[in-house]
C-alpha cells in the first residue's frame, strides 16, 4: 500500500491538494499489478479567505500492470533469487530448500548430496552414517554394527589379536595361528597345542603326529640324534645298523688281498674271489654305500703314486658296478703315500702300506 499527498504553498491559503493510496500484488520478481484510488482538491486561486472558488473534490481510481525486464540475480543456479538464498553457492544442481540451502532430510547437519545415509541421522566424520558401535566402521558397512571390531573384519572383532576374527576362530580368547583356526601352537612345530603331547619341543626338530620327536624307525634313537633315521640301528652306530662281524672279516681280508700288477691299476685274477664276496654283501645288503680308498707306500714320484692309488680304486670300483651293484653306492678316492698304517723304511711296511681299504655307511 503506498499514500501520496501533494501541495503547494500559496501565500498563507492552501494550493491545490492531492492525496493517493494504492496496493501493488507482486506476482514474482518481475510481474506486479497496482491498484490505487486518487483524491484531488483543486483550490481556487480566488479565495479570499471569506469568499472561495471552485473547490470540488474529486476521487481517481487507477489499475497499472508493473513489470520488470531486469532478471533477479541467482549466482547458484537453484532457483533461489540471491537476496532470498541462505545459501548462496551451493553447487549446480544440488536439491535446495525454500531457503535455498543444500537439502538435510534427517537432519544431521550432512546435506543430502553429501550423505551416504540420508534417511538415517550420523555423524559428519561417517559422512552422515550412524556407527554404534563406535569402531570407526559405519552401520551400513558393519557385519557386527552392535560390536566394536576391525575394518579388516567389516567390523566384527578378534578378540585376542590373533588375525583371526572371532566367528571363525575356534580359540577366540587365546592368540594362535590361522593355520589352526586361531589356536595355538606354542612350540611351532606345526601340531596345534590341543593335540601336542610334547609342546616344548625345541624349535626345528622333527615331531610325529603327537607333537613329540620323531623316531622314524623305531629303534629307540630320535631322528635329530639318528645317523640313519630310517634304518633301525644301534646307539653304539649312531642310530645305524652294526656291520656284520663277517663283513668286517672280509673288508680286513680284502686290506692284503687285492692285488695289482706291480705299478699298475690292473686287477690280478687272485683278487677276483674277494671282489665277488664284496659284490654279495652289497647286493644283501642294499642299505650299505661303500666308500674305496686307494694306497700306496712312498716310493717313487708323490704325484705318481696319488694318480696310481686314484686308478686302482676306480678299478675296484668298476669290478664291482661291472658285477651288477648300483654306482650311486659307491664311491672311490686315491690318497697315494698320504695315509700310511706303517714304516715304509721295511719291506714288510710297504707291503701294508700298499692296500685298498672298504668302509661303508649306510643310505639316509
Amino acid at each position: 500500500m503506498f499514500i501520496v499527498a501533494e501541495g503547494k504553498p500559496l501565500g498563507i491559503f492552501p494550493s491545490p491538494f492531492s492525496l493517493g493510496a494504492g496496493i501493488l500484488f507482486q506476482f514474482n520478481d518481475r510481474i506486479g499489478l497496482e491498484f490505487a484510488n486518487t483524491i484531488q482538491m483543486p483550490f481556487d486561486d480566488s479565495w479570499d479567505g471569506v469568499n472561495q472558488g471552485n473547490n470540488d473534490i474529486y476521487l481517481q481510481h487507477s489499475l497499472g500492470l508493473i513489470m520488470s525486464l531486469k532478471k533477479p540475480k541467482d549466482t547458484d543456479g537453484d532457483g533461489i533469487q540471491d537476496k532470498k538464498d541462505k545459501c548462496p553457492d551451493t553447487p549446480l544442481g544440488v536439491t535446495v530448500d525454500s531457503k535455498g540451502c543444500p537439502m538435510d532430510k534427517d537432519g544431521d547437519t550432512v546435506p543430502d548430496y553429501l550423505d551416504k545415509c540420508p534417511e538415517v541421522p550420523g555423524l559428519v566424520e561417517m559422512n552422515g552414517c550412524a556407527d554404534r558401535d563406535k569402531d570407526g566402521v559405519a552401520d551400513y558397512l558393519d557385519t557386527c554394527p552392535d560390536v566394536a571390531g576391525q575394518a579388516r573384519f567389516s567390523g566384527c572383532p578378534d578378540t585376542d589379536g590373533d588375525g583371526v576374527q572371532d566367528a571363525e576362530d575356534k580359540c577366540p580368547n587365546i592368540a594362535g595361528s590361522d593355520l589352526f583356526k586361531g589356536c595355538p601352537d606354542t612350540d611351532g612345530d606345526g601340531v596345534e597345542d590341543s593335540a601336542d603331547k610334547c609342546n616344548d619341543t625345541p624349535k626345528g626338530v622333527k615331531v610325529d603326529a603327537t607333537g613329540c620327536t620323531a623316531d622314524t624307525d623305531g629303534d629307540g634313537i630320535i631322528d635329530t640324534e639318528d645317523a640313519c633315521p630310517n634304518l633301525a640301528g644301534v646307539p653304539a652306530n649312531k642310530g645305524c645298523p652294526e656291520v656284520k662281524p663277517e663283513v668286517k672279516q672280509l673288508f680286513q681280508k680284502a686290506l692284503q688281498g687285492i692285488q695289482f700288477e706291480t705299478g699298475k691299476a690292473v686287477i690280478k685274477p687272485v683278487s677276483y674271489p674277494i671282489l665277488d664276496a664284496i659284490t654279495k654283501v652289497m647286493v644283501d645288503n642294499p642299505s650299505y654305500k661303500m666308500f674305496i680308498g686307494g694306497h700306496t707306500d712312498d716310493s717313487g714320484n708323490d704325484a705318481l703314486n696319488m694318480t696310481l692309488s686314484q686308478n686302482r680304486a676306480d678299478a675296484v670300483a668298476n669290478y664291482l658296478i661291472g658285477k651288477g651293484v648300483d654306482p650311486l653306492r659307491i664311491s672311490a678316492t686315491g690318497y697315494g703315500e698320504s695315509t700310511p698304517v706303517d714304516t715304509n723304511k721295511t719291506a714288510a711296511g710297504r707291503a701294508r702300506n700298499r692296500r685298498v681299504e672298504f668302509n661303508v655307511e649306510f643310505l639316509k
